[in-house]
This record gives structure tokens, C-alpha cells and sequence, in this order.
């Protein structure tokens, strides 16, 4: 089926053919969803019509969709169309290394790069299973970013070395070398086992990578025969010459690395991609440190030689140990990967559940505690402590870039990129609420800007913001790079659960059910959370669906639902590596202090379910909360002199956030009644029903109310300004007034003792001040905190403002408010003591640090919500947890 311009297959428009194999033709084409160019690899329709051919085609089409890696030529779709089945390839620019070594052997120092690079491919590929079969110079890209295996067409994971027709017989196979019900593969690459028929396994691809790093090197083939039959029989019985015949710069350790690969005995090979990855990483940069101190690129001076002959002989040493040993215990077997723990110890946090593995396994960003407060920290594997980064306060939430070079993260309101090379953090979209976010190879990032929202598309640069789902958190890109799963209420009736979603739109489907949001690990495995237990379930990332039963991974591992986060403390790589939290839920307690910070008693003890928000009534007599229990938010009330805590709302959906009215006979919260935070009331004897105050297209959140009881103050989000505030009279009209609206973050507010004047916070300066305006007249505005702060709250006398500095110290400030010449006069920022609250630092607005996490009551004392007196559990790192699963 020959495909002309313009033509379609499903979204993608066919530009031009690239190329004619034996099996398929290749098209550059376009994918118009996403604007962006793609290969199609278009198969020939009596192929498709062969239901063993259609089997292994869309089994092996999974397996190679599951290898996301640098040096591997992504597949991004599969699709039929009129009887034809097409595969959906990443375009690239640039020469295949058999065009290249048209024109002679590659320089050392490039084939040494691209050696490395080919290794890394094959490694990331055998780790996940997958082994190539077809590894050859035109099954490899050389691209300005380095090369890319192409052509997983004979891949497999334990299909016989002899099949029929199918995947695997792609078109970079030439007609008269493979044919359906042969050898599978190109002869002059193949391992002696492959041509003998027997099974091959990863080892058949180190031959074959043997070969093509010979061809690399000397421009000429490693075996060669006048006919089929001289080739096989070359590569069965015959030895090529030394690379140092051909190659008089080639180091010994390199012509030793070469022809281990090109033993005819699959034991005598290289065992694994990754120790010859090393191996060729080791002779590359002593070439590099060789080159720089002669200053002659192409020779390596005497003194490397010697270290890589030493070398040679403790890698032999080595080498001889590491493979002997299993072979004698294990009869030859290959050794089970060993899985081990480390934990990870951590500063102080309040967010014990912001963490995230990089890709590649081997760093860790989380948030901790800091000179600066709450920031994003870093732990390279290869070095002893983490560091914080700089620009990350109150950050949260953390996700990296497929390259493990760059961060996002959620501060100040806004979705923001950190890049680890250096600079400072760049905005890439408004995220008030911001609950996780994604990233793919394309540079596409979907996010969640809100508690259970809709998800946003925004490329990774900056640029215009696209809806791609009605609702939802946590989304996490699979391999493919378009689609993705996410944590959502969704469905009819609404309930909690995995979905799966396309960075194009669509109606998302469901997946699983599910406690807190669920985790992907390449290459089939969705980690859930249930009651404490890390369970990992086979997933297709292709279908879509889960199969098999669950089997436990780890026990007691924590997770929140605190603002609607769903959030288990867990986090894993592409490579085999888990990291969790153990009992990470942040067990917090009430407890009054005086104005030096001295403990004066525990009003409510631990409690594991979580508290926010304290708010007194005028008298102090009681205190509403916002407490989290078996996993539904709610208001709660406590009698301050019985100290019983009794439930107030009963709703299935959140009600949080409570503010009492000026008389406490009533009180108004947030819920999420349909899909937004709607402002509501109740009377606070329980008595009454709720009734809405406040039902809009936009979320809010509840703040105060007045003392005169005709005003509620709240803030909104804004698709265009942000958070901004707003207070509604409740008289007839009920028409909502602006207080702060601007195209900066304003939230936190709370009125005045007399009504006439708000205290907020606002981030105009490019960092949470504390200000002050009047009410309910738009006139003069003072800034009232000198070097940042949040959570402000006025004595009752309304001489004094408090707040919490970004050093978490409770601050103060003497206040005269003149409401006849319009004026406020400030004193100086006094700091009273060092705070333990368990939202402090520089968090932003976003979910509960949008409410003050202290009250002041009216003799001067101070309620707090802090962190119970407990050690943070530390982050466990398992390597190769995978191999508990296959037992």
C-alpha cells in the first residue's frame, strides 16, 4: 500500500516516504493533535490478515513502547486503518551509521561516544526485558543529540529465535536475508546461537554490538563470506583480526572489550550491557584525559596505556570472580538481581509526601525544612547529603524532566521549572492549587492547577495552556508520551479512582479503583495503595488495562488526603528503583503557647488523622477545625473547657475551612459539592440544614467574617489574575464586592476587629508580604511585613498584627489605625518566638496554607497547630524491587 502526500492514517497526515524495506514502507508524517512531526511505518496488509501475525504484532508493539531511553527511537502509537497496520515512530534528522561508514571508518573518539550511547540503549532495553535481535549500522541513528537504536521489530522476551511472519521482519531487513519462517535477523550481526537456532538471549545483542563497534572502528565488517553459507560459516568458526591490526590508536582494553563481545560462547560475552557500558565509559574518558594532557586527540599516551593494561588485568580479576561464581552456584543460570534498601534521612518537613525519583534512578528531590523554611532539597546517589536549591521556597510537589536535568514544581501559586545546570526558577502557568504534574519527551508538561480540576497541557518552554481532562491530579505520562494516567472523582455516580487520559483531550477512562492516586513503573507494573500496603498490579500501558493479582511491595507506607490531595508517599523510576515514606501522615496536635513561645498546654493531642485551620470563637470558649478522618475531610468542633471534638459536617464531599460568625451561632466553610468549592453555612448547634452563600463558576476559599456580621470575606482563583479577594454582603443584593484584585496572588485576608480595615498577604513584591487596606472603600494600602510573610491575624483590641515571618518565627507588629484621616501607622516587625506549625514557611496559598494554621485568642495566648513531637520516617530507596514479582 503505497501512501500518497496529504493522505491520512487517523490523525496523522502523510508528508513523504523516507524508505522501502522488505516488510514496510516508512512515511515522514505529521500528527496533527499535537503539531508535531512523526515516522509512520505503514505494514503490508497480507501480514494483517495473519491473526498469529496480529498477536505478536500488538504484544511485541507493548513491549517496545515501554523503553523510553535517550538512545532509543520512541514508538508512540499504534493504529489500523482499512485492514492496514501502521506503527507511530519519533521522526528523526540525521544518517544511519551504515550510511556513514559508507564513506570509511568513524574516528576513535566518535565511535567510542557512539559505542557508549548503544551500550546505554541496550542496557535500558535488557533491563525491561526487552532484547533487540537486529542490532546492525542500519538499525542505528546518528542525530545532533547523540544516536538512536532504531527497529525493535525482532524484540521479544522469550518468543523462540525461530518464528513466522510478523513484527518480526520490519522493513530495515532485507528481503533476500530474512523471510517469513527463517532466521530471524541480519546474518552478519547474528550470534552463533541465533544461527544454529537455538534460544538467544541478551547476550545475542552484545555479539551483535560487537560487530557493528568493529565495523565502527575499522570500516570493514567483522565476518564476511561470498555467500550466505561462507558468511555463517565465518562467524561460526572464524576469529577477525585484532583491532589493533586495523586501528594502530585503539587501546588494548578496547580491542579485550570487542572481542569478549565476539565470542562464539554465550557464556565467554560480556553478561550484561551494563558492565560493557562501563567498560567502554572507562576507555572513553581515559582517552579524554589522555587527549587533554598530550594535547594530541588521536593517540593515547604511554602512561594510559599502562593504567589500561593494570586495568585490564583487575577487570579480568574482576570479571572472573563476578562470573565464575554464579555460574558454578547457579549451573550456569543467570544471578537474580540483588534487591536492596537504604534510607534516605531527611531535615525536618512538613510535607513528608513531596518527593520524587528522577527517571534514571539515581537522584532524589523532596522538601524539607531549611535556613530559607520550606524548600526543595537534592540527593545525588553518588554523594552523601542532599543539598537545597536555591529559588525553591515553598515549593511542593515535585516531577522531573525525562533527561533528569531539570525540576518541576509548585510555588507561589504558579507551575515553575528549575533547570539543576543553573538560573533561577522560570514561571511556566498559574497552578493555585497545585496538585502534580508530568512531563514527556516532546516537552509537554500536563498539570493539575487545582484540587481535582482540569488537567492542563503547557509546554515545557512556556507558552499557551490547553485543557486536556474535566478533573483531575496526579497525572503521569506512560511511554508513549500521549497518554497518561491521573487520580480522579469521576464516572457516574462520581467515585475515586485511576483514569486514563491523552494529552490531546478526550474522554478520559477508567482504570482502576483507587485510595490515592497510583504510580507507573515501566515496563507493566501500576503501583496502588491500600490501607498502608504498596501493592503492584500488571498494567498495559498500551490497552490500558490491568490483569493479575496484586502483590504486596511494602507495608505501612503513608499517604494524605489532606485538601483533597490523594497522595500516597511513594515514588519510582524507569530503572527499578521504589522509594516511600513508612507512616508519613504528619500527626499534629493543638497546644496554647504565651508571647515567648512557651508551651502552656496540649488542647487536643496527637492526632494521626490531621488537623487545619483552628479558628476561635470570640469568647474562646470553642474551636472549629478542619479534621481529616478515614479519609473524608470535615469540619469539626471542639468544646474548649470539655475538650470533646464532635463532628460537624457529613457530607461525603470535603467541607473545610470554618469561620465562625461574629455571635458563633453560625458557621460558614468550603465544600466540594459539585466539583468546586462553593461557599456554604450551617448553624453551628447542628440543627439546621446547610444552605449556600456562595455558588460560582470559580473556586473559593472561606476567610472571616466581619464583626458586624454583613460581610464574608473569601478569596477566588481567577483564570486570568490569580487568587484575588472578595467580600459578599449578605444583605439582599449579595452582589460580591472586590477587596484585592490584580493580576498578583492575594489570599490569607481577615477583617479587622472593627470591620473597617483587611489585613492579607499579596505576592506583587515577588515574594508573600503582609499588608493592610481599607474596607469597604478601595483607598490606601501599607505594607506591613519587612522581609516576607504569611498568615496574618489581629489581636482583638486590633492594636497588634501577627504573622509568621519566612524564617518561621511568630512575628508582631504594633498597629494604630485612624479611620477619620484614612491612615495606618506601623511599628517596626518585632519577632516573638520560633514556630513548629505544620504548614509554616513560605508556602503560598494553595489548599490549607491558604488558611492561618494559629488563633489569637483574646487574652494574648496563642493556638497552634503543630507537628506532634516525632522523628520523620525517613525515605527507603529499593533497588530491583521488581525481582520480588517474578518469585
Amino acid at each position: 500500500m503505497t501512501l500518497a502526500a496529504g493522505m491520512r492514517l487517523g490523525p496523522y497526515e502523510i508528508l513523504a516516504p523516507l524508505g522501502v524495506g522488505g516488510m514496510g514502507e516508512v512515511y515522514k508524517a505529521k500528527d496533527t493533535r499535537l503539531d508535531r512531526t512523526v515516522a509512520i511505518k505503514v505494514l503490508p496488509s497480507r501480514f494483517s490478515a495473519d491473526p498469529q501475525f496480529r498477536e505478536r504484532f500488538e504484544r511485541e508493539a507493548r513491549a517496545i513502547s515501554s523503553l523510553t531511553h535517550p538512545y532509543i527511537c520512541a514508538l508512540y502509537d499504534i493504529g489500523q486503518q482499512d485492514g492496514t497496520d501502521f506503527l507511530v515512530l519519533e521522526y528523526l534528522e540525521g544518517e544511519t551509521v551504515a550510511a556513514r561508514l559508507a564513506k570509511g571508518a568513524i574516528p576513535l573518539d566518535q565511535a567510542l561516544q557512539y559505542a557508549v550511547q548503544i551500550a546505554a540503549a541496550l542496557d535500558h532495553a535488557h533491563r525491561h526485558g526487552i532484547i533487540h535481535r537486529d542490532l546492525k549500522p542500519g538499525n542505528i541513528m546518528v542525530t545532533k543529540s547523540g544516536v538512536k537504536v532504531l527497529d525493535f521489530g525482532l524484540a521479544k522476551s522469550s518468543a523462540p529465535a525461530v518464528a513466522t511472519a510478523g513484527l518480526s521482519t520490519l522493513p530495515t531487513t532485507p528481503p533476500n536475508l530474512t523471510a517469513p519462517g527463517t532466521i530471524l535477523g541480519t546474518f552478519q550481526y547474528m550470534a552463533p546461537e541465533q544461527l544454529e537456532g537455538r534460544e538467544a538471549d541478551a547476550r545475542a545483542d552484545i555479539f551483535a554490538f560487537g560487530a557493528v563497534a568493529y565495523e565502527m572502528l575499522t570500516g570493514k565488517n567483522a565476518f564476511e563470506g561470498k555467500s550466505p553459507a561462507s558468511l555463517i560459516a565465518a562467524i561460526l568458526e572464524r576469529e577477525p583480526p585484532p583491532l589493533s591490526q586495523l586501528v594502530t590508536a585503539a587501546p588494548p582494553l578496547l580491542d579485550h572489550i570487542v572481542k569478549k563481545c565476539l565470542a562464539k560462547d554465550p557464556d565467554a560475552r560480556w553478561q550484561s550491557a551494563r558492565d560493557l557500558h562501563d567498560g567502554l565509559q572507562w576507555v572513553a574518558d581515559e582517552a579524554t584525559r589522555a587527549a587533554r594532557s598530550t594535547g594530541v586527540a588521536p593517540l593515547i599516551a604511554r602512561r594510559t596505556r599502562e593504567r589500561i593494561a593494570w586495568g585490564l588485568a583487575a577487570i579480568g580479576l574482576v570479571a572472573a570472580f563476578a562470573f565464575a561464581i554464579p555460574r558454578m552456584l547457579a549451573s550456569r543460570r543467570a544471578v537474580e538481581p540483588l534487591v536492596t534498601r537504604l534510607d534516605v534521612v531527611t531535615p525536618p518537613t512538613a510535607d513528608p509526601f513531596g518527593f520524587a525519583l528522577s527517571p534514571d534512578g539515581r537522584q532524589l528531590v523532596f522538601i524539607a525544612n531549611g535556613e530559607n523554611g520550606s524548600q526543595l532539597w537534592l540527593r545525588r546517589f553518588d554523594q552523601g547529603a542532599a543539598q537545597p536549591l536555591a529559588g525553591t521556597d515553598g515549593g511542593t510537589y515535585p516531577f522531573w524532566s525525562p533527561d533528569n536535568r531539570l525540576i518541576g514544581f509548585f510555588a507561589d501559586a504558579k507551575l515553575k521549572r528549575l533547570d539543576l545546570g543553573g538560573g533561577s526558577p522560570q514561571v511556566l502557568a498559574a497552578a493555585p492549587f497545585g496538585r502534580g504534574g508530568t512531563w514527556n519527551r516532546e516537552g509537554i508538561i500536563v498539570f493539575a492547577p487545582s484540587n481535582n480540576s482540569t488537567l492542563m497541557r503547557v509546554p515545557a518552554a512556556g507558552g499557551s495552556i490547553v485543557p486536556v481532562t474535566a478533573f483531575g491530579l496526579w497525572p503521569q505520562f506512560l511511554p508513549d508520551g500521549r497518554r497518561f494516567i491521573f487520580f480522579g472523582v469521576g464516572g457516574t455516580p462520581p467515585a475515586p479512582g485511576v483514569f486514563l487520559g491523552t494529552s490531546d483531550g478526550g474522554q478520559p477512562t477508567a482504570v482502576s479503583a483507587a485510595e490515592t492516586a497510583a504510580v507507573f513503573s515501566p515496563p507493566d507494573q501500576l503501583l496502588l495503595l491500600r490501607q498502608g500496603v504498596l501493592f503492584a498490579q500488571r498494567f498495559s500501558p498500551v490497552s490500558g488495562f490491568i490483569s493479575g493479582d496484586p502483590v504486596p511491595v511494602a507495608q505501612s507506607v503513608g499517604a494524605t488526603t489532606a485538601g483533597a490531595a490523594f497522595h500516597g508517599a511513594f515514588s519510582s523510576s524507569e530503572t527499578g528503583v521504589l522509594a516511600y515514606r513508612s507512616g508519613a501522615a504528619a500527626r499534629r496536635q493543638l497546644v496554647w503557647v504565651d508571647r515567648t513561645g512557651k508551651e502552656l498546654d496540649v488542647l487536643w493531642p496527637s492526632d494521626a488523622g490531621g488537623i487545619a485551620g483552628p479558628m476561635l470563637t470570640r469568647d474562646g470558649r470553642r474551636v472549629a477545625v478542619t479534621r481529616i478522618v478515614q479519609g473524608n475531610s470535615d469540619v469539626w468542633m471542639m468544646d474548649v473547657g470539655r475538650r470533646i471534638m464532635t463532628r460537624f459536617t457529613v457530607n461525603p464531599a470535603d467541607g473545610v475551612a470554618p469561620v465562625w460568625s461574629p455571635d458563633g451561632s453560625r458557621v460558614m466553610f468550603r465544600a466540594s459539592r459539585n466539583g468546586k468549592f462553593d461557599l456554604f453555612e450551617k448553624p453551628a448547634n447542628g440543627g439546621g440544614d446547610e444552605q449556600p452563600l456562595l455558588v460560582t463558576a470559580q473556586d473559593k476559599q472561606s476567610l472571616d467574617w466581619s464583626s458586624d456580621g454583613r460581610f464574608i470575606l473569601y478569596a477566588a482563583q481567577d483564570p486570568q489574575t490569580g487568587s484575588d479577594l472578595w467580600a459578599l454582603p449578605l444583605d439582599a443584593d449579595r452582589k460580591p464586592i472586590p477587596v484585592a484584585h490584580s493580576g498578583f496572588e492575594e489570599s490569607q485576608g481577615q477583617f479587622s476587629p472593627d470591620g473597617r480595615w483587611v489585613a492579607y498577604v499579596s505576592n506583587e513584591t515577588g515574594r508573600y508580604e503582609i499588608y493592610v487596606r481599607e474596607f469597604p472603600d478601595a483607598g490606601g494600602k501599607w505594607q506591613v511585613s519587612a522581609a516576607g510573610g504569611i498568615y496574618p491575624r489581629w489581636r482583638l483590641d486590633g492594636n497588634e498584627l501577627f504573622y509568621i515571618g519566612l524564617d518561621n518565627r511568630m512575628m508582631a507588629v504594633q498597629v494604630e489605625l485612624t479611620p477619620a484621616t484614612r491612615t495606618v501607622s506601623l511599628r517596626t516587625p518585632i519577632a516573638l518566638f520560633a514556630t513548629h506549625l505544620v504548614a509554616a514557611g513560605n508556602l503560598g496559598v494553595a489548599g490549607y496554607a491558604a488558611r492561618s494554621q494559629y488563633a489569637v485568642a483574646a487574652d494574648g495566648r496563642f493556638l497552634m497547630n503543630v507537628a506532634a513531637d516525632e522523628v520523620t520516617p525517613p525515605i527507603t530507596i529499593v533497588q530491583n524491587w521488581t525481582t520480588a514479582l517474578k518469585r
